[in-house]
């Protein structure tokens, strides 16, 4: 989570101070693209960690979170007065495309792995099942020749 937490930092400490250095947010890019992949970590691990069945450190990651959601806020202000109008609205548009992206490529890889693991107890079935065949046809004929 601390990992995390500090990738966002310093992503966003790139933004401000390329922002003030060249009074564009565009510059800016790959910094706000780990900014947000950052965060879509954190919020990912988090997650899990209250799916576990050990539960993880909640006022950790509370902090962490709010720390996020002020960035995000002071990102959002940025977009605003140093980026085109409508960059904010077109900003939160995309993650939520990207978003939607990310979990259906999620559903994707989960659905082949279900299709590979099926393949795999099919062909299994049918190996045991030809090596069963095999077993009696020998003692058959195993038998009829004794």
């Amino acid at each position: 989570m601390l990992a995390e937490l500090a990738a966002a930092n310093a992503a966003f400490s790139v933004i401000k101070s390329a922002v003030q250095n060249a009074g564009d947010i565009a510059k800016a890019g790959k910094a706000i693209g780990d900014f947000v992949n950052a965060k879509e970590e954190l919020r990912v691990r988090g997650e899990k960690k209250r799916q576990s069945v050990f539960g993880g450190n909640d006022i950790e990651e509370f902090f962490a979170l709010e720390q996020i959601r002020q960035q995000e806020e002071d990102l959002k202000q940025l977009m605003i007065y140093a980026g085109r109008p409508g960059l904010w609205n077109d900003w939160q548009k995309f993650q939520a495309e990207a978003r939607k992206a990310r979990q259906e490529a999620i559903q994707e890889a989960q659905r082949k792995r279900q299709q590979r693991l099926e393949i795999m107890v099919i062909a299994g079935a049918l190996i045991l099942g030809a090596s069963v065949l095999i077993l009696l046809a020998y003692f058959f004929v195993w038998s009829v020749r004794s």
